[in-house]
């Protein structure tokens, strides 16, 4: 039983806090009493689909107040929420969905398209909820969102109940390969959660003690980053279980300018971002117009899943000298690992991090790496780690492992951990390339280039990148005399994956070089790759 559970830590901010923010977006705000209110309604419709006990419920969402109302709705009556990447393509929901199987999805009108090549391959979705953004209309096989969320019911609560035990999934495709999810239990995930208000969430649940430290609402924050990531979505958790209230902007495309504005408007506190796919157009913006923004409120911005370099940190203490930066080291699968945290005139260099009480740095042979060793290991995290992943026992004992008696989560990254406990990433132990937050899996994006009738062979590597971090690109072997050219190469990956799998630059090889093990060397590949672009300018 028991443990802490996300749905009635909310509920009990709003019976105490009912007329504070909870969730803005644009000039549309979203009271506690509204938020409980209306995921009540969403609650009620799941169960009138004939839900049970820990079914799935998807989120295709832009960032909008429906979807965290959505992920509330899914606590309150213990069903999952599974979060999905708008930027799939046919192709990839059908493989996510087929491995999560909900009994539901939650939509916005401009996916329609997509969602109607796919509904008819994903059988266990017995609901399809449509959230107007003005694109389209709601088509016949959908029920509009408003309509259920704006239902007069009660308060929600399955006949099973509630309780720590039940899960939040959370899909990634990291070093995994295809999207995998990694099961967390709630009780897991609150206990874990950063602090954003006085109350402190112990290992006990207490939800009186949550009422009673509710004096004043909490925080605002803005969530620059998509909520179907790991870092806004549980961060906009620990905020709403403060009693604080959660911002998104309004344009679907991350605007700056916009984010400025808003923090300026909303006397926003803290910012969520991803790295310096989002930091470095701030501080360009920052950089253009130092005195246009009122940004007094602002005390923290904070940074997960991506580099943040340490360059961008100093740029944005410039002009943010009374701001903290902290940037948190985790994934998916292991929460949290570390943090830098740069303030005033000292900025943290790129990469480093203080590891916390959880994390160790392990060999690939079993044992724990100590602290001042010359020895590259890969980080890992003990203590409250996940279940493992959905449906996958092999890919499981793969990254949750049993070293030196405690079970630990190992992502995959390698780095070195000083006498001091700080950690020195050195980059992923496979083919992982994080470009702007989102993760690509190398050889996913080989495959499809392997499917076009000019290619023989390709091999895809991250190139080091200032803005995104990594920026993916394709080194392709052609037939003879084929000659497609590399923008219909790029076409042809982009009618089948997400746009942030795209290679931005591909280039013609006479061979890839593959041994006859068929392995590729993937460091010739990132040679070839910077000897050939360096010319142009880019690297």
């Amino acid at each position: 039983m028991a443990g802490w559970e996300f749905a009635t830590i909310f509920e009990t901010v709003a019976d105490r806090l009912p007329d504070a923010t909870a969730l803005r977006q644009g000039e549309r705000t979203t009271s506690f009493r509204d938020f409980d209110r209306r995921a009540d309604g969403v609650a009620a419709w799941l169960l009138s689909l004939g839900a049970v006990e820990q079914d799935r419920f998807a989120q295709l969402l832009f960032n909008a107040p429906a979807y965290l109302e959505s992920v509330f709705a899914a606590y309150k009556v213990g069903l999952v929420p599974v979060n999905t990447n708008y930027r799939y393509g046919a192709e990839e929901l059908a493989y996510l969905w087929g491995n999560a199987e909900p009994v539901a999805v939650v939509f916005h009108g401009a996916l329609v398209p997509v969602v109607d090549a796919v509904r008819h391959r994903v059988p266990s979705v017995r609901g399809w909820l449509f959230v107007d953004d003005g694109t389209s209309d709601c088509p016949p096989w959908a029920t509009p969102y408003e309509a259920v969320a704006e239902a007069s019911v009660s308060r929600q609560r399955a006949p099973w109940g509630r309780d720590g035990d039940q899960l939040c999934l959370l899909y990634t495709g990291g070093t995994t390969g295809l999207p995998k999810g990694v099961m967390w239990r709630q009780d897991d995930l609150v206990v874990l959660m950063p602090k954003t208000g006085p109350f402190t969430f112990g290992p006990e649940p207490d939800y009186e003690a949550v009422a009673a430290s509710l004096l004043e609402a909490g925080q605002a924050t803005l969530a620059a980053c998509p909520l179907m990531h790991g870092t806004a979505l549980l961060t906009s958790q620990s905020v709403l279980a403060h009693g604080g209230s959660v911002a998104t902007l309004s344009s679907r495309r991350f605007d700056a300018v916009e984010l400025l504005e808003d923090i300026a408007r909303y006397h926003v506190a803290g910012v969520i971002l991803v790295g310096d796919a989002f930091a470095r157009p701030v501080l360009e913006a920052l950089d253009a117009e130092p005195a246009r923004w009122d940004l007094s409120s602002l005390a923290v911005i904070g940074s997960s899943g991506a580099m943040w370099s340490e360059p961008v940190k100093r740029g944005l203490l410039a002009h943010l000298p009374s701001v903290l930066l902290v940037d948190a080291y985790g994934s998916s699968e292991a929460l949290p690992l570390g943090t830098s945290v740069s303030g005033g005139s000292a900025a943290v260099a790129t990469a480093t991090f203080s590891l916390t009480d959880r994390a160790l740095v392990v060999s690939e042979d079993g044992r724990i790496v100590r602290p001042g060793s010359a020895e590259v290991g890969l980080v890992a995290v003990g203590g409250r780690i996940p279940l493992g992943y959905f449906r996958d026992e092999a890919k499981s004992a793969e990254t949750f492992r049993v070293i030196e008696g405690q079970r630990v989560a190992v992502p995959g990254d390698l780095a070195r951990v000083g006498a001091d406990g700080s950690i020195t990433l050195l980059g992923r132990g496979s083919s992982c390339i994080n470009t702007g937050g989102e993760k690509v899996f190398a050889e996913e994006v080989e495959e499809v280039l392997k499917t076009h009738a000019d290619v023989v062979d390709a091999v895809v590597v991250g190139l080091a990148d200032e803005r995104w971090g990594e920026v993916v690109t394709a080194i392709v072997e052609l037939r003879p005399g084929a000659a497609p050219g590399p923008g219909r190469l790029v076409e042809h990956v982009r009618g089948r994956l997400a746009g942030y799998k795209t290679p931005k630059h591909v280039l013609v090889v006479e061979s890839i070089g593959r041994s006859p093990n068929g392995k590729v060397d993937y460091r010739w590949a990132r040679s070839i790759a910077r000897e050939r672009l360096a010319p142009l300018g880019d690297y």
